[in-house]
This record gives C-alpha cells, structure tokens and sequence, in this order.
C-alpha cells in the first residue's frame, strides 16, 4: 500500500463512513480529507531545461512561424528554458509555391525525432504550424513525421513528454488520428474566414495559462474552424462566440484553446495566433508561456486540465478490478455523477462539495497507488470548478 497519503487515509476514514451511511452533510468534510494542489506552485525558481519547437513545412508556410521561434528564444532567456529549432528548408511546392525556406541559421542539422531516448532531453515539443497539405487525406501526401518518427514521438509522450500545438498545429499530420487526438482531442483544421475582430471567453481561469487572460477577450486574428467539436475529449480553456464575427461553422459551441492529459503525457493548444502582433502581445506570450511550462511539468494548479471522462475512466478501471473495488467504484461513480451534474447546471461550489466527499472515499475505500491517483484526479475537478466559482462561471 502507498504510504503518501496515509495520514490523511487515516483522518477521512471515520468522516467517510459517515458519509457513506448518510450521516454526514454533503458539505461537512473535514479539512483533513483535502490534499491537492492547491496553487500552481509559482513561476519562479524554476530548473533549467530544453524544449523543441518544430516549424518544418512541407505546405503553406505561415509567416508568424519566425516570429513564435524568435518569442520563444526570448521566453527561454527570461524564464529559464533553452530552445532547440526543427525547421530546415526543402523544395517541397505546391499550391502553396515552391518550398520552404525554413530557419537555416537556426535549425538542428538533422531531424530529431529519430527516437524517443533522443526527444526525451526535451521537456516540451512544439509544434508552431508545420503545415504538410495532408488535409486531402491521401495516404500517399508526405506527412510532416514519417512512421519512424511519429513512433519516436509517440514513445516521448508515453514517457510523460509534454506537446503544444500553436495554431495551424492542428492542419498538418491529418491521416494520423494519433496526432489528431494528441494535439486536437480528435478535431482537426477545417478552415477559416477573413481575419476580423473576434470574442474568446476564458472557460478554465485557474489554470496557469489563463492568468492574467480576460475573461472576456477581443482580438483580431484568424479563427479557426475545426472538423469536430473535442469538448468530450479535452479540458477546453476558451471558446470563439460566433454572435461576435461571421465565419464561425461550429455554433454556440466553438472551443478554441484546450489542454488535456494524454496517453501518459501532456497536450496544451491555442488556435489563435496566425496574426504576427500576437507574439509580440504580453498577455497572449504570457498564456502560450504558462502552456509551455505546464506541458513540461514546471507548473500545476487550476484542474491541471483534467476531464471528467479522464476520471469516469479510472473509477471503471476501478470497478473491473475484485469485490472491494468494484464496492467503492460504484459509491464514488454515483457522487462523481452527481457533481457532474451540479457542474453541467453551472452549480460549480456544490460540484465542489460532492468532489471533496468524493475524494474522502476515494482515500478511505480504495487501496495503494490506484487511491492516490484518483484522489488526486478528484481534486483536480474540485480545484477546476472552484475556479469557475470563484470567477463567477
């Protein structure tokens, strides 16, 4: 059995059993029975550490991608990371014309993604619109990564490899759903308007990368339509109201910068950006820099984008496994359920206080790493919707 959460395990059992028979008030759980993270732990004080950004085109090259790199070096200086740059020219032509000039005087000399041992000096890839016209979905289109090192790539993020993906991150790799789910939570570019003048509304203000973000933000940019909605795949941290420019093709519904937990690692995307006065914006440099440092583990805090489908998961994890479990997964699905439902009726404080309880029952009913983790996850929901409370979501 772990031992890391065996004071609070032994300060909730009593108050969980009174729970459980119905004798506790849904909102008297001692404050022993909450751990979590509490804030994102600050921004200083930070180790050093290296990301990659990929710029490589193999399609329409977008002009701002000299621009994120140039941001980024800048960023890495002030704040305590290096930048490696993947972004070679080659003769690649199409509609688009005639190659790519890449970033010579910067880029490595040779691809990078020749294994995951070698991407692992990175705390964090991104992806800054490398294009690669496999929007037409023909198998035969050369993708921006080859198998051999979509497999590299894939390696790095099953060992807890951090990935963002700026803007046009999502219209490249478009016949690997692996990439699409990564970066995208399975939606990937569909198309776009004429740049114009636009409302993001935060949905997530407590994650690090939101700080400082307006509630209510109006930019000029170019504003992305997507394949699908991923809402059930990803922790979305703002969304484009359509009533405030035309173009918009996904309604009242229009996610544009999420973030989630994958397959081991971390994701983090905004979809705003092609416009070159962004990376020279406070604010917006800001928020892309806090998604940098989550994907690469330097800073926590605000729900660290867990999804309610994330935790639903372990608790049916939890209810394949003997008796006992299968007992304390169907007590803890039945409260998750409920908070869900608390949450979907913008009733974020009562989410909170059936999350805690949950979280009591995870500690007392459920044994070693498995009851850690899904207190953990549990809380991550509480701190989320207790953001969205304190915002006045």
């Amino acid at each position: 059995m772990s031992t890391r959460h065996t004071g609070r395990r032994l300060a909730a059992a009593t108050a969980t059993t009174a729970v459980v028979l119905g004798v506790t008030a849904l909102g008297a759980v001692p404050a022993t029975a909450h751990g979590g993270h509490g804030g994102h732990g600050g921004h200083g004080d930070k180790d050093d550490y290296e990301i990659l950004v990929v710029g490589e085109t193999l399609g329409f090259r977008h002009s701002h991608i000299d621009e994120v790199t140039e941001a980024l070096i800048g960023l890495g200086q002030d704040n305590g990371f290096t930048v490696d740059v993947w972004d070679p020219p080659n003769s690649s032509a199409g509609w688009w014309g005639s190659g790519s000039p890449g970033q010579p005087d910067l880029t490595l000399p040779s691809t990078p993604f020749t294994s995951t041992e070698n991407l692992s000096q990175y705390s964090s890839i991104v992806f800054v619109s490398p294009v690669d016209n496999t929007n037409s979905l023909n198998p035969a289109t050369p993708r921006l990564l080859d198998d051999a090192e979509l497999a590299a790539l894939q390696g790095y993020v099953h060992d807890g490899g951090g990935v963002v993906g700026l803007h046009a991150a999502t219209d490249t790799m478009h016949t690997s759903p692996w990439y699409t789910d990564l970066v995208g939570g399975g939606a990937r570019f569909s198309g776009h308007p004429q740049q114009q003048t636009a409302t993001m509304r935060v949905e997530s203000p407590a994650h690090p990368s939101m700080e400082g973000v307006p509630l209510v933000w109006e930019r000029w940019d170019e504003w992305y339509n997507y394949t699908l909605n991923p809402r059930e795949n990803v922790h979305v941290l703002m969304t484009l109201d359509e009533s405030t420019y035309t173009g918009g093709t996904m309604g009242e519904d229009h996610p544009i910068a999420w973030c989630q937990n994958f397959e081991g690692g971390r994701s983090w995307y905004q979809g705003a950006g092609h416009v070159e006065e962004s990376w020279t914006d406070p604010t917006f440099l800001t928020s892309v820099l806090r998604g940098v440092e989550w994907t690469a583990g330097k800073v926590s805090g605000g729900g660290n984008c867990v999804t309610w489908s994330e935790v639903d998961g372990l608790v049916d994890d939890l209810g394949d496994g003997h008796g006992r479990d299968r007992a304390a997964a169907k007590v803890i699905g039945k409260q998750l359920d409920k908070a869900e439902q608390l949450a979907d009726a913008d009733k974020p404080w009562k989410a909170v206080l059936v999350l805690r309880t949950s979280a009591v029952l995870a500690d007392a009913l459920v044994r070693g790493d498995a009851g850690d983790v899904l207190h953990d996850k549990i809380d991550d929901l509480a701190d989320w919707q207790k953001g969205l409370a304190q915002a006045g979501l």
